[in-house]
């Protein structure tokens, strides 16, 4: 059953978060599990001591709904340029608005950090995510890094 995004709360997240953020990125990701390499996969579903990295390096939000993580992202500025990571949605909140809350959230911090343009990179196998981001305005840069023996394509926005 889908939830509806008007229920949660986006906020910054803390270290009080760092159960439900991880809960939610290994839920997230779990189906991906296989098309991942065993080092990226572990990059991208965070550990105790990669959430509390995450949280000195980037500005974390999380969505929440009664007390419960339903979603994440974090995004980083350096310069005029900002970079996204780790977003994830609880599979029972896809499609319910909450990725683009989340995501709209992070680039209006961003771009109030001096940001004019947004990067990511995301892997072959989240065909879902490749869709989200490229009808949130994101294009393909053309860039293709090895992350961990997979690719990872590199996406931008102008803001």
């Amino acid at each position: 059953m889908l939830k509806h995004a008007t229920t949660c709360l986006i906020r910054p997240a803390s270290e009080a978060d760092q159960a439900g953020v991880l809960h939610c990125m290994a839920v997230a990701f779990e189906p991906y599990r296989d098309d991942y390499t065993a080092p990226a996969f572990a990059l991208t579903v965070l550990d105790p001591a990669g959430y509390t990295e995450r949280l000195q390096a980037m500005h974390v939000l999380v969505a929440i709904s009664e007390s419960t993580v339903t979603g994440t992202i974090s995004g980083a500025c350096n310069g005029k340029e900002g970079r996204l990571r780790g977003m994830a949605i609880l599979p029972e909140w896809k499609r319910s608005g909450i990725a683009a809350q989340l995501l709209s959230t992070i680039e209006a911090w961003l771009k109030d950090q001096g940001c004019r343009r947004i990067t990511l990179g995301t892997t072959r196998p989240l065909k879902a995510a490749i869709r989200f981001y490229k009808k949130a305005g994101y294009s393909h840069t053309g860039k293709v890094t090895d992350f961990h023996g997979m690719q990872l394509l590199d996406y931008a926005k102008e803001l």
